[in-house]
C-alpha cells in the first residue's frame, strides 16, 4: 500500500512535466530554460488559473510555441511578456500589473469579503435576542418528573 502512495504521488509531482512535448523544446538550453520561466508566469486562456507550462491545452500549445518563436527571433523576456499581453490582455500574466484594467482581479477578492462580512455583521445585529426560557409550573414539573422516573 505504501509503495503505490509513493508512486501516486510520483505521478502527480511528474505530471506537469509532460505538458511540454519534446518537439515543442528549443535546442539551445539557456533559450529553453527562459521558455520555460516565461511559460510559468503565462496563464493558459482557457485552463482555470494554469501556467501554459502546465497545460495540455491546444490553446497553451501554441502560447508555447508562440514564446520559442519570439525567443528564437531574438527577443528579451520583456519583449515576449509585451507581446502576449498584446495578444491576449492583461489576464494572460499569472501576476497581472496594478492598473486600471486589473483593479476587479486584484481587488475583486478582498471587496466580496468586505461586502459578504458587512452583510453578516448587519443582519447579527438585526437579529431579536432569543427570550429566556419559563420556568415550568409546578404541574408541569410533577408531570415531567413523573415521566422521567424509571
Amino acid at each position: 500500500m505504501r509503495t503505490v502512495a509513493v508512486l501516486l504521488a510520483t505521478l502527480l509531482l511528474a505530471w506537469p512535466a509532460l505538458a511540454v512535448e519534446p518537439s515543442e523544446m528549443l535546442q539551445d538550453p539557456s533559450l529553453e530554460s527562459r521558455a520555460r520561466d516565461i511559460g510559468r508566469s503565462l496563464r493558459c486562456v482557457v485552463c482555470q488559473n494554469q501556467s501554459i507550462d502546465d497545460s495540455n491545452a491546444e490553446v497553451a500549445r501554441d502560447m508555447r510555441r508562440a514564446v520559442r518563436e519570439r525567443l528564437t527571433a531574438g527577443d528579451d523576456d520583456q519583449k515576449v511578456f509585451a507581446y502576449m499581453v498584446a495578444r491576449y490582455g492583461d489576464y494572460v500574466l499569472l501576476k497581472p500589473p496594478f492598473k486600471a484594467g486589473t483593479w476587479a482581479l486584484w481587488l475583486g477578492g478582498p471587496l466580496v469579503l468586505i461586502v459578504a462580512g458587512g452583510l453578516l455583521l448587519m443582519a447579527a445585529r438585526r437579529r431579536k435576542p432569543i427570550p429566556p426560557p419559563v420556568p415550568l409550573s409546578d404541574e408541569e414539573q410533577r408531570r415531567l418528573d413523573a415521566l422521567l422516573k424509571p
